[in-house]
């Protein structure tokens, strides 16, 4: 089972539309340790899962197919600074860099998922508003229901309060609920390129208005 939340479209930094050939989306993964971040974009990647990773922060590159178009995704798998500050969890250059971002925690792990809504609060004051990014929640583990410490109440109704996508999947289990998870923010941040491209279209009208009156008052 996916459990699945949808947030509105919230407005993306770089172009992505009809008009360009092949598009390019940046999708940074943030979570504490051990929730399964780099599980998740494996499955992906090559549809196996693999449940013991190293220190190790990648970036992945992979070409994607949704609606027929081509998209050159950028996948930066990161890791979670050992006894570091919520400040320091995650730098300016990877919320510059993300056009998108999937937060991961571990429903058998409750320290995990307050790292989540720590670092979402953090992206939310970080990133000014007209260059909000569009964010969804994991819960990962779900095939250890016996296990589990955070409800899938809870992180629905938590991200819905922070307006973001939400899933609760395993990895481990299926490779379907992973596949949502990266095409559904894919959707996001087309949605929020589509939305600042209109929104830069009506300021250009609103100044163009603007012209035609100040030189009718004169």
């Amino acid at each position: 089972m996916v459990v699945l939340v949808k947030p509105s479209p919230q407005l993306g930094s770089k172009a992505m539309d009809g008009n360009q050939h092949k598009a390019e989306a940046n999708v940074l993964l943030l979570g504490a340790e051990n929730v399964g971040k780099s599980a998740l974009t494996v499955r992906f990647l090559t549809r196996r899962f693999i449940g013991e990773y190293g220190d190790i922060e990648s970036i992945y590159s992979h070409i994607d197919k949704t609606d027929g178009r081509e998209v050159a995704l950028n996948i930066w798998d990161s890791l979670y600074p050992q006894s570091c500050e919520t400040t320091e969890s995650i730098s300016d250059k990877q919320l510059q860099w993300a056009d998108g971002v999937i937060l991961v925690y571990s429903i058998c792990d409750r320290s995990s998922f307050e790292v989540v809504r720590k670092q979402v609060q953090l992206i939310r004051q970080t990133r000014k508003l007209s260059a909000s990014v569009p964010i969804i929640i994991v819960g990962n583990k779900r095939d250890l229901l016996h296990q589990r410490a955070v409800s899938s109440e809870e992180g629905r109704l938590f991200a819905l309060s922070a307006d973001c996508g939400f899933f609760e999947i395993s990895a481990a289990e299926t490779y379907h609920g992973v596949l949502l998870v990266f095409h559904e923010i894919l959707d996001l941040i087309k949605e929020s390129r589509a939305l600042k491209k209109g929104m830069v279209g009506i300021k250009g009208i609103v100044r163009s208005v603007s012209a035609v009156f100040g030189k009718k008052r004169e």
